[in-house]
């Protein structure tokens, strides 16, 4: 497998993703909504991450392109969306990640982020592959919600030919129609197959996509037992966008996780990574 290493912005050790290593934390807000907020998830996940020894990635995104609705709330936008990244870089010393939507964007994001991150839907955009592997920096990639998990393998090749191998395949929950989700568990070791390191998006495959008319809906007391089954499954990492008041957040709120709740799940997902850590779940 290729193993992925992930800088470290302060003097500490860089983050090896794979097999045998701690699980890898990427968690924030689901849309950069102010700086203040931000800033307040950002101190709240590290402390958490620091107390358990996981290495934590800061995830939010500048724009979220694909909304429900033309109303609901974007993000900053590229501008000021990065500026905000940097400054939560900078200020707490942890690798941001987020989302590019355009291949206009992949260089100026390029120069603050750590790691890119390809949009679910967007998987399959080859000039919007080749363009992020390019960077050199280490993509996320999230399966389609319309892909059958073998069918990553053409989409990981796309990065690999362009001449990256540092690749996070994430996934999401596959589209059962009529604003519903499922998760086969089998695609995370199907997908581990191809090399890559996994990440489970426990809070987007909990997602109502439309559900709620003019914006997604969600179930997220089903976040814990899915995001379980995942690292018994055999993961490397865990995607969970959180919040301090989901209820009220801008953008997938009701599949977003209290961040007060945080720390007991993840104590008890690093038991159950201890206990399968040893076992060869890549065939």
């Amino acid at each position: 497998m290729d193993m992925v290493t992930i800088p470290c912005v302060d003097d500490g050790e860089d983050f090896v993703v794979g097999p045998g290593r701690p699980l890898l934390l990427i968690a924030g807000p689901c849309v950069l909504e102010s700086a203040e907020i931000a800033r307040q998830i950002a101190s709240a996940v590290k402390e958490v991450a620091r107390r358990l020894g996981l290495p934590f990635v800061f995830k939010s995104s500048f724009d979220k392109a694909n909304r429900t609705s033309l109303t609901s709330f974007r993000g900053p936008g590229l501008v000021k969306g990065l500026q905000m990244l940097a400054d939560i870089r900078r200020e707490f010393q942890v690798p941001v990640i987020s989302d590019v939507h355009e291949i206009s964007q992949v260089a100026p994001a390029s120069e603050v982020l750590d790691l890119i991150q390809i949009p679910a839907f967007l998987c399959r955009q080859t000039d919007l592959l080749v363009a992020a592997a390019r960077t050199g920096k280490p993509i996320s990639l999230k399966k389609g919600q319309f892909m059958a998990p073998w069918d990553m393998e053409n989409a990981v090749g796309k990065l690999r030919a362009a001449g990256n191998r540092k690749v996070l395949l994430t996934e999401r929950g596959f589209s059962l129609g009529y604003n519903n989700l499922v998760v086969d568990m089998r695609a995370l070791p199907i997908m581990r197959s191809f090399g890559c390191p996994v990440i489970y998006d426990a809070t987007h495959s909990v997602q109502l996509p439309g559900g709620a008319g003019v914006s997604s809906g969600g179930q997220r007391q089903f976040i814990a037992p899915l995001a379980r089954a995942a690292v018994a499954a055999g993961i490397d990492g865990l995607f969970l966008e959180v919040h301090p008041d989901p209820d009220n957040a801008l953008c997938d709120g009701p599949n977003s996780l209290p961040v007060d709740r945080l720390e007991g799940l993840l104590q008890t997902l690093m038991q159950l990574h201890d206990a399968v850590c040893g076992e060869d779940t890549v065939s």
